[in-house]
């Protein structure tokens, strides 16, 4: 079985502007990885060329296998692909929106439907699959999209920031379904500014920084290499961050 994801010397330039590194890494398939770093570390930019949507890139992608530049369709029908921020069509229902993502990967609709109702099910959407989208806060957006992505039963799940707008109990139904779905050896690669979610579901973390990888490992490895108790402090000993109290500080008590 193929790695799900490899990546040799991945490197991006916007306008000559280099944000990717040479990147390097192998991840096997069955595990949650999670992708931390700081805002404008190459996060996105990275979950981009992963999900087949930017080819301007050097370097090789390899997804499930598959060159991701040279074959990016066969690549979009085994991923799901969670974007940041990804607009909804307000005048349908999520049903609706359901058949018509479900419809362009193929599937039939009482396939759609039987995924569709249990996905709806655990994350909470039932009640509301029937009504307009124009109305949903961006919470209940979020599940809709979650439910999308599934629909296809993909092997591969990315995800930018998916937990955006979720309430706690959303968030741990979210975090148990990650759990279930890598036990049925789907594999999951997210990022996330949450450090105690990506601490304590991750199999494996990666910290970008600045676009080179400046850690790789299981949190216990990171913390060994670190001296580090809890990932937050490892974050901000290897980005240069602000931890413990320690740096300046804002003056809340004055106008001067």
């Amino acid at each position: 079985m193929p790695p799900a994801l490899e990546l040799r010397g991945l490197r991006k330039s916007y306008y000559q502007k280099p944000v990717l590194f040479g990147l390097d890494l192998t991840v096997a398939p069955g595990q949650i990885v999670g992708y931390i770093g700081p805002n404008g570390a190459g996060k996105t930019t990275t979950l981009r060329i992963l999900g087949g949507l930017d080819n301007r890139f050097d370097g090789e992608v390899r997804v499930l296998g598959i060159d991701v530049r040279k074959d990016p369709l066969s690549v979009k029908r085994r991923i799901g692909y969670l974007p940041e921020s990804a607009d909804l069509y307000d005048v349908l229902t999520p049903a609706e929106f359901y058949d018509l993502v479900g419809s362009l990967h193929g599937m039939e609709e009482p396939r759609i439907r039987d995924r569709a109702a249990r996905l709806e099910e655990y994350l909470g959407l039932s009640y509301r699959r029937n009504q307009r989208m124009d109305s949903f806060s961006k919470g209940m957006r979020q599940k809709v999209l979650l439910t999308s992505i599934l629909l296809h039963d993909p092997d591969l799940i990315f995800m930018d920031e998916p937990l955006n707008g979720l309430d706690a109990n959303s968030v741990i139904r979210v975090k148990d379904l990650l759990r279930q779905l890598t036990e049925r050896g789907k594999t999951i690669f997210y990022s996330s500014h949450i450090m105690d979610v990506v601490e304590r579901i991750s199999d494996r973390i990666i910290l970008l920084n600045d676009g080179r990888i400046a850690a790789n490992g299981t949190f216990a490895e990171l913390n060994a290499r670190a001296h580090s108790d809890n990932l937050e402090h490892l974050f901000t000993q290897l980005t240069g961050g602000r931890a413990g109290g320690e740096g300046p500080r804002f003056n809340l008590d004055s106008d001067e």
